[in-house]
């Protein structure tokens, strides 16, 4: 089985800040409910400039500056992964937009994921298997989503929630730092939902969720694909550094390490500022780590998320 190594991060948030206060204004809420419920104290939203590809181009172009700061060489990357769930466009999809902004080979693999949340484990999983055909290259892997543009603000129970933001990684092969991983899918759209073109024209949807399914699922998949991941790898909890989650819910990581047994510390969390951010909210904490010094090389990690599909996914990486 391949190894793979995080070689560089990059990140990118929306310019405007939302804060709960801000959203009381839009629907009826206030501060104190969402921050007891969620944890969240504030979001960003995108401005009329911004879309899911410009957040894209500009994670992306840190992580390539990084790599190459690094003594790398972006013509070493032979794929480009995009995950997301709201694309600007259809076609061309968000990598071969990334691929062109950074002036990156033509000669390589530009594919968008769509995973929801779960979307940058997907591009880890998928970078592995690129990487065991050909070692010599690198992967970009992004994620980055406009939720704004798909919530419905008559909603309160899901419109305080989103933010948009960006957050990439370039991924090399590396036989001294093993990859174990575990995913998963439950069809079906119950518990969470966005339409997209619907028959006979029209807008696109909106997102729907059924918040105590979700929190359900969600408290069920992060344990279960942690503990299958370990099962892979042999290691014991006690030996991870961080757990690096979805940024979903306070709550929920807080259900989930006591159902571990893990000190809350080791869990990142950065969703009192960003909110949920679906596919970016795992590149964007390690972006965030990588840049406040709080990874150190050699240190295990655990990486899960749980989204839309419904999907879920972990990962073990040495950082």
């Amino acid at each position: 089985m391949t190894g793979i190594r995080i070689l560089s991060t990059g990140s990118q948030q929306a310019r405007q800040v939302v804060t709960n206060d801000d959203m009381a204004r839009v629907v009826e809420t206030n501060d104190e409910w969402i921050r007891t419920r969620t944890g969240i104290r504030q979001r960003r939203f995108a401005g009329e400039e911004e879309s899911t590809t410009t957040l894209a181009v500009g994670a992306a172009r840190e992580a390539v500056r990084a790599l190459e700061e690094g003594g790398r060489s972006r013509q070493e990357i032979g794929a480009v992964l995009v995950a997301t769930f709201t694309p600007s466009d259809l076609v061309p999809n968000t990598a071969c937009l990334v691929q062109e902004a950074l002036g990156l080979p033509e000669k390589l693999l530009a594919l968008d994921i769509n995973a929801a949340c779960s979307g940058f484990l997907a591009g880890l999983r998928l970078s592995q298997g690129l990487l065991e055909q050909q070692p010599e290259k690198l992967v970009l892997i992004v994620g980055a989503e406009v939720i704004s543009r798909v919530t419905d603000f008559t909603d309160r129970g899901t419109c305080v929630l989103f933010g948009d933001a960006a957050g990439a990684a370039v991924v090399g092969a590396d036989p001294s730092r093993p990859f174990w991983w575990s995913t998963g899918a439950r069809g079906g759209g119950q518990a969470l939902s966005c339409a997209g073109i619907p028959v006979g024209g029209g807008p696109v949807g909106k997102i729907a969720m059924n918040g105590k399914d979700v929190f359900r699922f969600a408290v069920e998949a992060i344990p279960a694909g942690i503990r299958e991941v370990l099962a892979k790898s042999g290691a014991e909890l006690s030996e991870m550094d961080w757990f690096i989650c979805h940024q979903a819910n306070a709550r929920i990581l807080s259900h989930a390490a006591k159902a571990m047994g893990i000190p809350l510390e080791k869990f990142y969390m950065n969703l009192d500022r960003y909110g949920n951010t679906s596919a970016a909210s795992i590149p964007v904490a390690l972006d965030e780590m990588n840049r406040e010094g709080l990874l150190q090389e050699g240190m295990k990690l655990m990486l899960a998320g749980f989204g839309g599909g419904l999907t879920w996914g972990a990962a073990q990486i040495i950082w």
